[in-house]
């Protein structure tokens, strides 16, 4: 190695070294005193990755309990994305619909051939895996995830401008 390439790396490894010495920058508080939630934007491309994410993110955790796999199913999919949206329009996470209507209701609209076996539901700033590891951390929302009955898998979101999330899973299985 000659004299001046020596040089060069020694100072690229000088400017990286005072780079990772560099202050990290406070977080941005809100009126509340906690700090304001990162944004995660989500792009109309973005759909197709985002839902398989999920789903494999599901069938990995699926897989290591010793369950099925999932499938997306595009009629689950329909009611979790109607579901998704009206969250956003009544500002609140609740398995009940603005025309009062129940998952079970929404499922059955959509002309699903199954029955539905469970829905988690989110308003949240965080990505799909957040929320995946935020339901895993719930009994009850774990044990939808999870649920060995279940064949196929339905998820979407609604995004606000403000970029807050409203995420819906929905499962299903054979009719018994």
């Amino acid at each position: 190695m000659n004299r001046r390439s020596f040089l060069t790396i020694s100072a690229t490894l000088a400017a990286g070294a005072l780079a990772a010495c560099a202050p990290v920058p406070a977080p941005q508080l809100g009126t509340d005193g906690k700090p304001l939630p990162k944004l995660y934007p989500i792009k109309p491309g973005d759909k197709a990755a985002i839902e398989y994410r999920m789903l494999d993110g599901v069938n990995a955790l699926r897989r290591a309990r010793g369950v099925p796999p999932l499938r997306l199913d595009a009629l689950l999919t329909s009611a979790a994305a109607t579901h998704s949206r009206d969250m956003a329009v009544q500002n609140r996470p609740w398995h009940f619909g603005s025309d009062g209507s129940s998952p079970l209701d929404r499922v059955a609209r959509t002309g699903y051939d199954g029955i539905l076996l469970g829905e988690n539901i989110s308003e949240t700033y965080e990505t799909e895996t957040e929320t995946l590891a935020a339901w895993m951390g719930e009994a009850d929302t774990r044990s939808v995830i999870l649920d060995p009955r279940a064949r196929d898998m339905g998820f979407a979101w609604f995004q606000e401008k403000n970029g807050k999330i409203w995420w819906t899973l929905v499962t299903g299985g054979p009719k018994p």
